[in-house]
């Protein structure tokens, strides 16, 4: 792993919770499957069931980047927080 890559991850992560304005739906969905993707690899969980809207938007964009390398995951979820930033 490539430590210098996870310590910029960490820190996009703590600064995620510190933005100034809270993003759009779409880009907290995109960051949140970022997240997931870069630091749990694909997503081998079970879809939520119809009613949990929120919870199904989440797991279908993380279902989105399925095969996507976690360490490319980590730099456009770093890169996506800077641009917030």
């Amino acid at each position: 792993m490539n430590t210098s890559l996870q310590s910029a991850f960490e820190a996009a992560v703590a600064a995620s919770k510190e933005l100034t304005q809270r993003p759009d739906n779409a880009t907290l969905l995109k960051l949140y499957a970022l997240y997931k993707q870069g630091s749990e690899g694909d997503n081998g969980t079970v879809k939520p069931g119809f009613a949990d809207l929120v919870g199904r938007a989440k797991w279908d964009a993380w279902a989105a980047l399925k095969g996507t390398d976690p360490e490319e995951a980590k730099q456009r979820y770093i890169e996506l927080i800077e641009s917030l930033e």
